[in-house]
């Protein structure tokens, strides 16, 4: 089982958070407000206990469970706090009318992470195109990008302790189309599908 640390107290990182105890993992909680940390961590239970913002992470995988505008400034403001982490990032930078991403150029929220975390840190997107409500209630494909192979090993293998299929995309440059197949989610929620309660995933046939 993995050592995780979650950074962030909002709905994400209850999902994460519940999943992860569920699956044996031992799990931290970190948040700017103390009070709101410590709720977390008492709604989770399972042993789970919260760090000092800012402090080095107890676990060996960090979450930021954070709104996209944040994490990079968060990771930032960690610095070597981080060193030797992997750090997995869940956020969807969506410009206000959910038509296109907020940044510009082929980057992600990920890739930009990786431009302000230690050099020793590793950096994997993950879990951006499933909806909260699904985390909560299926077991739905989840995808990831990274550099660093084992990075990405530890971060499926925490994957599969929650009970969910990881799916390899390749390098951290695919954390750009990533966030792009997020905004498909959405775009297929008010349309073509109609509703919340699925997720992109792959079928394989044979022959």
């Amino acid at each position: 089982m993995s050592t995780i640390t979650l950074i962030g107290t909002g709905n994400m990182a209850r999902t994460i958070g519940t999943l992860a105890v569920e699956g044996g993992n031992t799990v931290e909680v970190m948040g700017r407000d103390q009070s709101k940390a410590d709720h977390l961590a008492k709604t989770l239970g399972g042993g789970t206990t919260t760090g000092t913002w800012g402090a080095v992470p107890a676990g060996s995988i960090v979450i930021t469970a954070l709104l996209y505008d944040g994490v990079v400034p968060v990771v930032a403001e960690y610095g070597d706090a981080l060193a030797g982490k992997v750090i997995i990032d869940i956020s969807n930078p969506f410009n206000a009318t959910f038509d296109g991403l907020a940044h510009n150029g082929e980057t992600s929220i990920a890739q930009e992470v990786a431009k302000v975390a230690p050099a020793s840190a590793s950096v994997v997107k993950a879990f951006n195109t499933i909806f909260r409500n699904v985390l909560e209630k299926g077991r739905p494909n989840v995808l990831i990008a990274g550099d660093n192979a084992q990075a990405k090993a530890d971060v499926a293998a925490f994957t599969e302790s929650l009970g969910l299929r990881p799916l390899d995309v390749g390098g951290l440059k695919m954390a750009h189309w990533l966030e792009g197949m997020g905004l498909v989610t959405v775009g297929l929620a008010g349309n073509g599908v109609g509703h919340w309660d699925f997720a992109l995933g792959v079928n394989e046939f044979a022959g």
